[in-house]
């Protein structure tokens, strides 16, 4: 009998850890790895973190690992559409794939203004490889740049192009860049360490145009200020790239709706990481998980599920950015209603954040502050009940109060 074909379409962290965990959990047939993009699977997270492009680009397993545990690679290669019929994948060159079954894991694009001049020189999005090297390029040859969003890229890029001596603004639509997965409190301080560092922000205003000859000059606002920009990028969230779920007929709600281990209701189609829509056990709703670390515990734990040993991606979800030499690492995942507490004597430069709901703390996160960030991890581990005046005292050894809650709640189910 022919071995069994699992084709995994999109080379991301999590189309390739899932191949990787294929192969960990016994999978013994056929794996087909492919993706549009010509490059070696590559990391992403430092594309928006570091000036050079080149040393940005870092693959996710060397070449030779690929052979070594018989993961074909389909490089330059886009998927068209799944045949049914005859259970194959088929490719825009027209060349198709057998499939028992395939794995979605094509992540998700940069969302688009839609407004005059998007189409201009020096206007970018930063997502991919050939993202950055446009978007440095374009700041070594000097001149403004202007951020479209205050989210977490966006904010690297600015990091970044500060370093680099560039005039920098950051255009935020709401009332403060990263207000959305942060709150208020939080996204003051990175608001603040921006403007210490020079960047000027601007909030409450949303782009009508670009303006230029042939590449972009200037930032026209819809109450009509204008700023002068040289570069220009776009940040203002992602979209799912579920386009071969959803003509196949899997159902999909801002992201490929799957169950625990991945499955969607399409009869032999599977996906994980950024353009999955999956209910985490940390998070308790639906919905799509943008990070890294998310992305590649999610992959493997739907490889591993399709090499027949069912498995959940139960860690807690974990990010970083890097900005200015500092490191912000968060566990967990807040709402807009949870309460926030800052640990005593925060700043710009330096803070420790709890947020908590029903007096549990369900996130951390702190500015340079990895020790205590990972202590405070098992606080949301734990979901045991903590109080607010505890957290935010700075003499509180975090690491024994998680051991101490930890002793108590086996002593109550003893």
């Amino acid at each position: 009998m022919p071995k069994i074909h699992h084709v995994i379409v999109g080379a991301s962290i999590a189309g390739v850890s899932a191949a990787a965990a294929m192969r960990e959990n016994g999978f013994d047939g056929t794996i087909t790895l492919v993706d549009a993009q010509r490059l070696l699977p590559y990391e992403r997270p430092a594309l928006s973190k570091v000036a050079d492009p080149e040393k940005a680009v870092r693959p996710i397993f060397p070449d030779g690992y690929y052979a070594e545990h018989d993961i074909d690679l389909a490089l330059g290669a886009r998927v068209r559409r799944l045949d049914d019929d005859r259970h194959r994948v088929v490719l825009d060159s027209g060349a198709d794939l057998p499939a028992d079954r395939v794995l979605l894991t094509t992540g998700a694009s940069c969302r688009r203004l839609g407004v005059p001049g998007e189409g201009l020189a020096n206007v970018h999005t930063l997502r991919t490889a050939d993202d950055a090297r446009h978007v440095f390029a374009s700041l070594e040859r000097g001149g403004p740049l202007v951020v479209v969003g205050g989210g977490f890229i966006g904010l690297e890029a600015a990091a970044v192009a500060r370093t680099m001596g560039a005039e920098v603004t950051v255009v935020e639509a709401g009332e403060l860049p990263l207000h959305g997965p942060l709150g208020p409190s939080v996204a003051r301080l990175m608001t603040r360490l921006h403007q210490e560092h020079g960047v000027r922000v601007v909030t409450h205003q949303s782009v009508r145009r670009f303006l230029g000859s042939q590449a972009v000059q200037e930032v026209v606002f819809t109450g009509g200020r204008r700023l002068p920009a040289a570069t220009v990028i776009v940040g203002i969230g992602v979209v799912a790239n579920d386009q071969v779920a959803r003509e196949a007929g899997a159902t999909c709600r801002d992201g490929v709706v799957v169950d625990g281990h991945g499955r969607t209701d399409h009869p032999w189609l599977w996906s994980a990481g950024d353009v999955a829509s999956q209910i985490h056990p940390g998070v308790g709703t639906r919905g799509r998980i943008e990070h890294w670390d998310v992305a590649m515990r999610h992959g493997a734990a739907v490889g591993a599920s399709m090499a027949g040993r069912p498995t959940v991606n139960t860690a807690v979800p974990y990010f970083w950015t890097d900005q200015y030499g500092k490191s912000l690492q968060m566990f967990g995942r807040a709402r807009p209603q949870d309460r926030v507490v800052l640990r005593e004597q925060a700043t710009p430069e330096r803070f420790l954040a709890f947020w908590l709901r029903e007096d549990r703390v369900v996130a951390v996160a702190g500015l340079d502050e990895a020790k205590a960030v990972r202590a405070a991890r098992a606080l949301v581990d734990s979901g045991a009940p903590v109080s607010a005046e505890v957290l935010a005292d700075p003499s509180t050894d975090l690491r024994a109060l998680s051991r101490g809650l930890a002793q108590r709640a086996l002593s109550s189910s003893a």
